[in-house]
C-alpha cells in the first residue's frame, strides 16, 4: 500500500499522525509495548523491512551517534544507505536519512500518508494495527522509504528497549548494545539486568552481537547468555576509562563495521575489500556528528559587543551520560569560566541523580520546561530537587525556555563563563534555532 497518485502535504499528514498516541511526549506509566501492531502495519505496507539489510543499535546512551558513524562508514564503503533514528532535534525529517541526507518533505509525506492509510485499514478490519502508535506509523513509513529508495543497508536505532520496540521487525545482521544503565525503568524494568534482557532482544540468530558489556558485568552476562543461546558470536568493545564520548562511540562503530567485514561484506567496486573500522577516519567521523550532542556555538547579547559567550548544546538526561559530557567539556580550552546551565528534564528521569552531577560542575542553574511535552517536569519541582541536592547553589526558575536562555547568556556574560543547555533533546531543539540565528561562530 503506497500512495503515488498525487502530492501529499507534509503538515496536513503530520496533523493526521499527531492524533495517534505519542509516547515520546506523554507519561509512560501505562505505555503499551509489543510488536503486533507494527507487524500488522508492515504486512499491509508490503513488508518493506525485508527489502534491505540492516544493522540494529540499542543502548542507554550513544546509540544515535553510533548509528550515524556506522552509516557513514558504510557510505564511504560505497554502499547505498539509510538511517532511522529518534527523536529529532528540530525537524522530523532528521529521523530518516538516505545517503546521509534527511529525506525531503514530499517523500516523507507520501510514506506517512500511506502508513496512516494502513492504520485506518487496520482499524476498519479490527486487526492488531488498530492500536498502532505514532512511533509505529513513522517507523513503518521509514522502512517503506528505504525500500522505495533501494538502499542496500539501513542502520536502525531502537526507540526504547529493543525486544518489543517497533523497530524490532528488522533482522539486524549486527546487533549493537552500546551500554546499559537505569532508564525507562517503568517500561523496561528496575534493574540493569532486566534492561539488558530487553535490549538484547534485538539479537537474532545468525547475527553478531557488539557491545561494551563484558562477562564481568551482571548485565553483560544476560546479553552474552542470549548470544550463546542463539549461537551468535559476540564482540566486546573495551571501555577505555580516559576515552571521550566520541572516541568510545567510534570504537563501538568500528567494531560493528569489522563484524560486517567478518561476515563477508566488502566495499563496493572492482577491488572490493572487507569493510571494517578502517572506514572511520577522522574526516568520516566528523561528517557523522549529530546536532545537539556536545554541539558548540557562540552567542552575543543583542547590542553587547563586549564578549562572545560559548554555548554547548547537549541533550544528556541520565546521570552517567551527563557526567561523561561534563568530563569531556572540562578539557576544552574555550570553556574555562564558570558554567551556567539551562535544564529541563522529563518527569520519568532520575532528577536527584542528574541534579547531583550537574551541581558538581555549575555555578548557576536556570530551570525551565518544554511546553510541548506532557512529560516535562515542572521547573519549580526541578528547582526543589536541585535545592535539596545543593542548598547553596545559585538557582532560578524561568518557565519560558527562550527567556531562560537569555537569562543564562546574561549571567555568563557578566561572569565570563559559558552556557550549557542540557537535560532534554526537546529543549535543545527549541533553543538551537534561537542560538543558531544569533550565533556568530558555529563550530
Amino acid at each position: 500500500m503506497l500512495r503515488n497518485d498525487q502530492p501529499v502535504d507534509l503538515q496536513a499528514t503530520l496533523r493526521r499522525l499527531d492524533r495517534l498516541t505519542d509516547w515520546e511526549n506523554r507519561p509512560r506509566d501505562d505505555m503499551r509495548v509489543g510488536l503486533e501492531p507494527m507487524s500488522d502495519l508492515a504486512q499491509r505496507m508490503g513488508q518493506p523491512h525485508k527489502q534491505f539489510r540492516a544493522v540494529h543499535v540499542t543502548g542507554t546512551k550513544g546509540k544515535g551517534s553510533v548509528c550515524a558513524l556506522i552509516e557513514a562508514g558504510l557510505r564511504r564503503a560505497g554502499w547505498s544507505t539509510g538511517r532511522y533514528a529518534s527523536p529529532h532535534v528540530e525537524q522530523i525529517n532528521e529521523r530518516l536519512t538516505i545517503g546521509g541526507e534527511p529525506v525531503d518533505d514530499a517523500t516523507l509525506a507520501c510514506a506517512l500518508a500511506s502508513a496512516m492509510d494502513a492504520y485506518e485499514a487496520a482499524r476498519n478490519a479490527g486487526s492488531a494495527g488498530m492500536t498502532a502508535t505514532w512511533f509505529d506509523v513513522i517507523t513503518v513509513a521509514a522502512f517503506r522509504i528505504f525500500a522505495n529508495a533501494g538502499v542496500a543497508w539501513a542502520v536502525v536505532k531502537v526507540g526504547i528497549g529493543g525486544r518489543k520496540d517497533s523497530t524490532n521487525v528488522v533482522h539486524g545482521e549486527v546487533a549493537v548494545i552500546t551500554n546499559v544503565e537505569l532508564e525507562h525503568v517503568e517500561v523496561l524494568g528496575a534493574t540493569r539486568e532486566a534492561i539488558a534482557f530487553e535490549k538484547v532482544g534485538i539479537l537474532k540468530a545468525g547475527a553478531t552481537l557488539v557491545t561494551t558489556l563484558g562477562l564481568d558485568d551482571p548485565a553483560g552476562r544476560i546479553a552474552h547468555a542470549q548470544a550463546v543461546e542463539l549461537k551468535c558470536p559476540a564482540i566486546v568493545v573495551p571501555a577505555a576509562t580516559a576515552a571521550t564520548i566520541e572516541d568510545q562511540n567510534a570504537d563501538i562503530a568500528r567494531s560493528a563495521l569489522s563484524a560486517l567485514g567478518q561476515q563477508g561484506i566488502l566495499t563496493r567496486g572492482p577491488d572490493g575489500i572487507s569493510v571494517g573500522g578502517w572506514l572511520l577516519d577522522p574526516s568520516t567521523c566528523r561528517s557523522a556528528r549529530l546536532p545537539g550532542r556536545k554541539e558548540h556555538l557562540s552567542f552575543r547579547l543583542s547590542g553587547d559587543l563586549s564578549r562572545l559567550v560559548p554555548v554547548v548544546l547537549d541533550g544528556a538526561h541520565v546521570p552517567f551520560n551527563l557526567r561523561a559530557v561534563l568530563r569531556d567539556l572540562a578539557t576544552e580550552p574555550d570553556l574555562l569560566g564558570p558554567c551556567v546551565a539551562i535544564v529541563a528534564l522529563a518527569s520519568d528521569k532520575d532528577a536527584f541523580g542528574f541534579s547531583a552531577v550537574l551541581c558538581e560542575h555549575t555555578t548557576r542553574i536556570v530551570c525551565t520546561t518544554v511546553p510541548t511535552s506532557a512529560r516535562s517536569l515542572r521547573p519549580e519541582d526541578l528547582a526543589s530537587v536541585i535545592a535539596a541536592v545543593a542548598p547553596v547553589h545559585a538557582l532560578d526558575v524561568v518557565t519560558d525556555p527562550i527567556k531562560a536562555f537569555e537569562q543564562a547568556i546574561r549571567w555568563a556574560t557578566e561572569s565570563g563563563g559559558w552556557v550549557l543547555v542540557t537535560g532534554s533533546l526537546l529543549l535543545v531543539g527549541m533553543l538551537r534555532s534561537t542560538a543558531l540565528q544569533a550565533s556568530l561562530s558555529p563550530q
